[in-house]
């Protein structure tokens, strides 16, 4: 399992927040109702710094027994809790409204980004990383924008106002609470820092375990053949035992921060009340004037506390979207993807590898391919045979453009590939690999993969000459069956036939079988060999193969051997020569 992507603390700087503006792209569109939302937002706290401040008034004309000011000031104070109560309600929904829109965009930009991605890119991160990762990131940003975006705003408001009101109502107490605030601040930003610290660890191992949990489903079926379940139990059991453990860290360290802060908050108060009742005796201040300061106060400090815990999340907001972004940003191989145009012709001749060299981006020590040549003759089959690693997949991927070779150039006719556009390029290649990957839909859908335009009568057709409407019919719901995911709920023979019938609805000019019919059963492949005999005619095709069988009608076979040609010819041309062809027909090729 590759390892997980470290998270790295964004501090809130410049550049780091100009660049993260590029999200608030996608509030563009409702930027009328995100400004209602902040409207909202500022009504709701100005009115609810006026009712705390109104509730000293309102003991002020108590003592003084004016019944009616007490009935305008009791009005006043409805009035401000109906306008909080609504406006609340406004800046809720108005941000819900603008944050699930705007996400939903975020989240297709994501994916459409992925579909563009190169295989280099995907062979250095695993499957479950990169779900765990983005699923993370995009939940941290709409909790930014939904919750704490507007939390940070209100909360910057109240502690604004509060101390200009605490100003305006005893200076002196003002000062002596103010001479309180440094200590309590610098201390939360230690134990803060600390605490976002363990926190991100704890994300990362969180998706670390993700990713353990996301690669041992997707392969279960390998996990029970070899009776692994204990020791992939003992992994998880052991990511998720060090999550408990950085918890528990963080739990102590919360905890013993809360103590500090409740020992320091109460004694403050109790200070505070001595030094305002000794004001109040000395008549600087009225008895409302106190508790407007002592409501003013509690409501600053909450703002206070947990402002520190909204600039960590929007730190961590700033780190995902930096995530984001760069996933965004990474060079793709394609343009964003698009409604596929009408197929046009495909050039013509036989596809020449012209002094291929190549090492894989995350093997850079290896030399895959060495000045490697290669004729593909048009309408033709060139199989390829040869010891594992010695470049035969590698072939078929840089025939996909999957990757591009390091030295070397691959031409089609006199059009060299690279200069062709890639989409419209993959559209003239069918590919039957030897895993065979279908999707959790129906069958149907699955061979309208080659072509998703198809007609039905098309999908059966296509089913017909792959040798697969037979058993696709003895189906109670026939085509509209649901394959399970990963094709799951069919036999290899069965998935290989489906993976046929695509390619023979895609109607490629060229076609790649990567040992398509290594794991069959001998009746399995008998069905397999007749449907790719017949997909194969009259096309450029390009055949990697175990099994003389498969190979040993083609019209060349390559023997390559640590990235280089060693010979070629017909099956009894390299036979006569007694050759290393000869050699792997004994100890390495099956034979009928």
């Amino acid at each position: 399992m590759g390892e997980s992507t470290t998270t790295v603390k964004k501090k809130l700087n410049r550049a780091a927040l100009v660049r993260s503006t590029r999200l608030f792209t996608y509030l563009q569109p409702y930027r009328w109702t995100f400004s209602l939302g902040l409207v909202a937002l500022l009504i709701s706290s100005v009115s609810g710094l006026a009712l705390f401040s109104s509730l000293g008034d309102l003991i002020d004309v108590q003592a003084d027994q004016f019944s009616n000011e007490i009935g305008k000031i009791t009005l006043f104070l409805i009035g401000l809790l109906i306008a909080q109560g609504l406006t609340s309600f406004i800046r809720i929904y108005t941000f819900s409204y603008v944050t699930e829109r705007s996400m939903a965009k975020l989240r297709q930009d994501v994916f459409a980004s992925l579909l563009t991605l190169p295989m280099g890119w995907y062979a250095e991160r695993t499957t479950g990383e990169i779900s765990s990762r983005i699923s993370a990131d995009i939940s941290t940003v709409q909790s930014t924008l939904t919750t704490y975006l507007a939390e940070f705003i209100r909360q910057v408001i109240t502690i604004i106002g509060t101390v200009v009101i605490l100003m305006g109502t005893s200076f002196k107490l003002a000062m002596f609470m103010v001479a309180t605030l440094p200590a309590m601040a610098i201390l939360a930003v230690v134990f803060g820092r600390y605490v976002r610290k363990l926190g991100k660890q704890a994300q990362e191992q969180v998706a670390e375990s993700t990713a353990l949990l996301e690669e041992v489903l997707s392969g279960i079926a390998t996990v029970k053949s070899f009776a692994a379940e204990w020791w992939e139990f003992r992994k998880y059991s052991a990511l998720t035992n060090s999550v408990v453990q950085t918890g528990m860290r963080n739990a102590i360290a919360r905890g013993t921060f809360a103590t500090f802060i409740v020992v320091f908050i109460f004694g403050s108060i109790v200070a505070l009340v001595w030094f305002g009742g000794k004001l109040v005796a000395e008549g600087e201040i009225s008895t409302g004037d106190l508790f407007r300061f002592f409501m003013l106060s509690a409501l600053m400090a909450g703002s206070a506390g947990g402002l520190a815990e909204t600039y960590a999340q929007l730190q961590k907001s700033i780190g995902s979207t930096e995530h984001l972004l760069d996933l965004m940003e990474a060079s793709p191989e394609l343009p964003k993807p698009e409604a596929p145009r009408a197929k046009s012709n495909h050039p013509e001749g036989s596809i020449h590898f012209d002094h291929i060299s190549f090492e894989y981006p995350t093997r850079k020590d290896v030399l895959v391919l060495d000045d490697f040549c290669l004729e593909l003759p048009e309408g033709k089959t060139t199989a390829l045979v040869g010891r594992s690693g010695a470049g035969k997949s590698t072939i078929a991927a840089l025939l996909l453009q999957f990757y591009q070779p390091t030295t070397g150039q691959i031409r089609w006719g006199n059009t060299p590939l690279h200069s062709i556009e890639l989409q419209q390029y993959r559209r003239w290649i069918g590919y039957v690999p030897q895993e065979i990957m279908l999707f959790s839909g129906t069958i149907a859908e699955n061979i309208r993969y080659g072509d998703m335009n198809a007609t039905q009568e098309q999908v059966v057709d296509a089913a017909k000459a792959a040798n697969a409407h037979e058993f696709i019919a003895e189906f109670p719901e026939g085509y509209q069956t649901k394959v399970g995911e990963r094709g799951l709920r069919l036999s290899g023979g069965q998935r290989q036939r489906i993976a046929i019938a695509r390619a023979m609805l895609a109607n490629p000019a060229v076609l790649i079988l990567d040992e398509a019919t290594s794991s069959l059963d001998n009746a399995s492949e008998g069905l397999v060999r007749e449907a790719l005999n017949r997909l194969m005619q009259n096309r450029t095709s390009l055949v990697i193969a175990h099994r003389l069988s498969t190979i040993k009608h083609a019209d060349s076979i390559v023997v390559l051997e640590k990235g280089k040609m060693l010979e070629q010819g017909t099956h009894f041309e390299l036979l006569e020569r007694s050759g290393f062809y000869a050699h792997l027909l004994k100890t390495g090729l099956e034979s009928e």
